[in-house]
């Protein structure tokens, strides 16, 4: 009888500390997903920052006179540039977006610049990157759920609060992305 309590006891100790290493393990692997999911959003802002000089020179040659629209986009890669955390880095991203936005706005008033192959090439490859970092949001934010759900339900909330897994925030649009461009002439 008491070999059979003491094996019951070995038994649940055994199941705790498997549900204990499973579950710590599981947090682990999800906080690693999401640190994986921010850096592939920032090689793909890289990409676009990278882009956005050349863009921009292209433009200028055509356009001599829309010197705030190009401060803009300027100023915009610069605070993205510089953006740490997720919501500064949200926040610089969506206003760099909107004055990428008026930079093609402006484009459209110039046909020779639209015409222009390398122009088309860049536009194109602007698009392509803006794709990637759009899906690369979209991994980022899966990836959050799934961690925050994991270290706020029962019974992993036990482990990731003994060890301090902390909740991530996740990437959201800013309000000025979420706007319509306006261009004024």
């Amino acid at each position: 009888m008491l070999e059979i309590v003491l094996l019951a006891i070995a038994v649940v100790v055994v199941l705790f500390v498997l549900f204990f290493v499973f579950a710590y393990n599981s947090l682990v692997v999800q906080r690693n997903r999401i640190d994986n999911a921010w850096s592939q959003i920032d090689v793909q802002l890289k990409k676009r920052y990278d882009l956005i000089p050349n863009l921009v020179e292209t433009v200028k040659g055509y356009t001599k006179h829309e010197k705030s629209v190009f401060e803009n986009v300027t100023k915009a890669r610069a605070n993205a540039l510089g953006a740490q955390s997720v919501s500064e880095k949200a926040k610089a991203e969506g206003m760099l977006t909107s004055a990428l936005k008026s930079v093609f706005a402006v484009a459209e008033n110039y046909p020779k610049l639209e015409a222009s192959a390398n122009f088309k090439m860049l536009q194109e490859e602007l698009s392509g990157i803006e794709g990637k970092i759009a899906y690369a949001r979209q991994f980022y934010n899966d990836s959050v759920l799934s961690y925050n759900n994991s270290i706020q339900t029962v019974p992993t909330n036990v482990v990731a609060g003994m060890f301090k897994f902390n909740a991530r925030d996740f990437f959201k649009a800013d309000e000025s992305e979420k706007a319509n461009v306006k261009v004024k002439f």
